[in-house]
């Protein structure tokens, strides 16, 4: 097909090998992007369900949907809904469904999104280009709130001091003026190996946009979605979101057998909805040296059981996730 994508997914090999896709089989891209995946779940010939919270990327999917002979369906959605997107399109029970969580670099490169301070631009950094933006955020959230966000999505240890300065130095328009306040608070060093500002810039990014609490509305999506013997592949960028996927196979696959908040203790509880959970698979030397993104990229996948998701088991002595 045409429409070659811009930029290739990092992990796309491991990707495919863990979805095994098949002719006739039909798969959620849950975030489409620039169509690395969907291309090549189609060149496997598999139906795709792709789905994109950025209107930029379905505008630029349109193509790719040309060419693809009616096995594409591009939707713009949030992939916490892929189970009700997927059943709207007449496809309820799933072969596949894959995710690349966090920032595209399609995103992070247009300095107007305001994902990046390489390039000043306005403070915005909304995936799906409507709500609040991160300027918004920040001069309507108090110091408390963002001390707290830094610390615990950006793994910021001097939040209160970069919290401070931040309100200090309201309103705050674009990057440049917000990365220009933290390295000010933490003393950056021009020479050093990481802007410090990098962290928050994370942080308020996962808050706009709701990331991690996406990431766990999309987990328990595809639970319902995948019908027995369908695969699933998280592709993550930094710990906080592997840990999320991590603990939801841990629990799904029945491996938490001492109970937590997502299972009760062992004998009474729901029954395990995945099995076959591989290792984390990182990319190589290879492919980092191609593309430096990879480098901080986990890819965990899982088989989805016959048993009913959790939420469909909670009036059978379990309880609902």
């Amino acid at each position: 097909m045409s429409a070659a994508p811009l930029h290739v997914p990092v992990l796309l090999d491991e990707v495919i090998e863990a979805l095994s896709p098949a002719a006739g089989e039909w798969h959620v891209d849950g975030t489409f992007g620039a169509g690395g995946y969907t291309r090549a779940l189609i060149g496997a010939g598999a139906n795709v369900i792709a789905i994109d919270r950025d209107p930029d990327a379905i505008g630029g999917g349109a193509d790719l949907v040309a060419a693809s002979g009616g096995r594409l369906h591009l939707v713009h959605g949030r992939f916490g809904d892929l189970d009700v997107i997927a059943a709207d399109a007449g496809h309820p029970d799933l072969d596949g469904v894959t995710l690349d969580i966090g920032v595209s670099s399609m995103q992070l490169d247009q300095a107007d999104r305001g994902f990046a301070f390489s390039a000043d631009g306005p403070l915005d950094m909304r995936m799906q280009q409507d709500g609040e933006t991160a300027a918004e955020w920040i001069d309507r959230a108090d110091e408390a709130e963002i001390a707290d966000a830094l610390y615990l999505y950006g793994e910021e240890r001097q939040s209160r001091r970069v919290a401070r300065a931040i309100v200090a130095a309201r309103p705050l328009k674009t990057t440049g003026e917000l990365a220009a306040v933290v390295r000010r608070a933490l003393g950056h060093r021009p020479n050093a190996p990481k802007d410090p500002a990098t962290r928050t810039f994370q942080a308020i990014r996962i808050v706009v946009n709701d990331e991690l609490g996406e990431l766990e509305r999309g987990l328990e999506a595809a639970e319902r979605a995948l019908k027995p013997g369908g695969r699933i592949a998280i592709v993550s960028f930094h710990s906080l979101e592997d840990r999320i996927v991590k603990r939801f196979f841990k629990a799904r696959s029945g491996a938490d057998a001492g109970g937590s908040r997502h299972r009760p203790e062992a004998g009474g509880g729901p029954q395990p909805t995945f099995a076959s959970v591989a290792k984390a698979r990182r990319a190589g030397d290879a492919e980092i040296s191609r593309n430096p993104r990879a480098r901080s990229a986990t890819l965990r996948s899982a088989v989805r059981t016959a048993a009913p998701a959790w939420s469909c088991q909670a009036g059978q002595g379990g309880r609902e996730a």
